[in-house]
C-alpha cells in the first residue's frame, strides 16, 4: 500500500509542471508539449484537401499514436489523483472525481474524445471532430498558468472590467441607432435596420473595420469619425484594464510566495513540509530553484535576528 502511495506520488510529479531539478519531469513536459503543438500542425494540415488525400495514412497512424499517449496520459493522471496532497478531499475516490470534472481534467478528455466520438456515434462530420481536436492546445494549461492567471486577473478587475464593457454598450447602441438614422435611405441594403447596423458600429468600435460597408453621406461619415474615435478608446480602456490586472496578478503571487518564506522562517528553519509548500508556489510562478534560492537567502537576512 505504501508503495502504491509513492508510485502515485512520484507519477503526480512528473505529469505535473515540472521542477528544474527533476529530469524526468522536464522531459516528460517537453514530450507532451511537443506532441501537442504537433498535433495543432497535423489537424491544420489535414484540412488541405491535397494533403488529407495524399498522405491520408500517415495522418491516421500519427493520430491513433497520439490518442493511444493522451489516453495514457489520462488514466495515468486519474490514477496518481489519488496522492494530489493539495486537493480538498481526503480519499482517493474524492481527489480523483476532483481531478475529472476540473478545467484541465474535462480538457483532457475532451483530447481524446474525438477519435472516440466515430466509434460511438458512427458517421461524424469530419470538420467537426478536426474543431474538437484543436481543444488538445489547451492541455499546455498543465504547463503553464496563463489562462488561471487571466481569468483570476479579469475576477479581481470586474467591477472595472464591468464598467469598461458598460461604456462600450452605450457607444454602440449610441452608433447604431445614428448611423441607422442618418444612411438607412442612402443605402438601405447594408443598415436596414439598428441590429444590423451593429455590424458595422461593432467591427467599427473595435478598430477592426473591415471595410465592407462604410457611410456615404456627409454626416454619416462624421458619425463614422466619431465612432471610430469612441473604439479607440473604448479598447485602449479594456487593454488597459486587463493589462493593469494581469500585472497586479503576477506581482501578488510574488507577494504571497515571499510572504510563504517569511512565514517559514519565522522559526528560523524551513520544514519540509514548508519546503513543499514554497516548491509548489515556485514552480506556478516559473521560477529557476537558484532563483528561489537567492530570496531565501536574501529573506533570511532580512528576517532571522542573528
Amino acid at each position: 500500500m505504501v508503495v502504491n502511495v509513492v508510485s502515485q506520488k512520484r507519477m503526480l510529479e512528473i505529469l505535473s509542471r515540472s521542477n528544474t531539478g527533476d529530469q524526468t519531469s522536464r522531459i516528460c513536459d517537453r514530450f507532451l508539449s511537443t506532441l501537442i503543438l504537433l498535433n495543432l500542425v497535423a489537424v491544420s494540415l489535414e484540412s488541405i484537401d491535397a494533403l488529407r488525400l495524399s498522405h491520408g495514412r500517415a495522418f491516421m497512424l500519427f493520430e491513433v499514436v497520439s490518442v493511444t499517449i493522451f489516453g495514457l496520459e489520462y488514466c495515468l493522471r486519474i490514477w496518481a489523483a489519488a496522492a494530489n496532497e493539495d486537493s480538498r478531499f481526503k480519499t482517493a475516490l474524492g481527489r480523483r472525481m476532483e481531478y475529472i470534472f476540473s478545467f484541465t481534467g474535462l480538457i483532457d478528455l475532451l483530447a481524446i474524445l474525438p477519435s472516440l466520438l466515430p466509434l460511438i456515434l458512427g458517421e461524424v462530420d469530419l470538420r467537426w471532430l478536426r474543431v474538437l481536436r484543436l481543444v488538445r492546445l489547451l492541455k499546455i494549461s498543465h504547463y503553464s498558468s496563463a489562462l488561471e492567471d487571466l481569468v483570476s486577473a479579469v475576477r479581481s478587475e470586474k467591477a472595472a472590467f464591468g464598467a469598461a464593457l458598460y461604456l462600450f454598450c452605450i457607444a454602440l447602441f449610441i452608433s447604431s441607432s445614428l448611423m441607422y438614422i442618418v444612411e438607412h435611405h442612402a443605402q438601405p441594403e447594408h443598415f436596414s435596420s439598428i441590429p444590423t447596423t451593429m455590424w458595422w458600429s461593432l467591427i467599427t468600435l473595435t478598430t477592426v473595420g473591415y471595410g465592407d460597408v462604410s457611410p456615404i453621406t456627409p454626416v454619416g461619415k462624421l458619425v463614422g469619425a466619431l465612432t471610430a474615435m469612441m473604439g479607440v478608446c473604448a479598447v485602449a480602456l479594456l487593454t488597459g484594464i486587463v493589462a493593469s490586472a494581469f500585472s497586479n496578478q503576477l506581482s501578488k503571487r510574488q507577494d504571497l510566495f515571499e510572504a510563504e518564506i517569511v512565514s517559514a522562517l519565522s522559526d528560523g528553519v524551513i520544514s519540509e513540509d514548508e519546503m513543499r509548500r514554497i516548491t509548489k508556489m515556485q514552480k506556478q510562478l516559473g521560477m529557476s530553484e537558484e532563483h528561489t534560492r537567492a530570496i531565501i537567502e536574501l529573506l533570511r537576512d532580512r528576517h532571522v535576528p542573528k
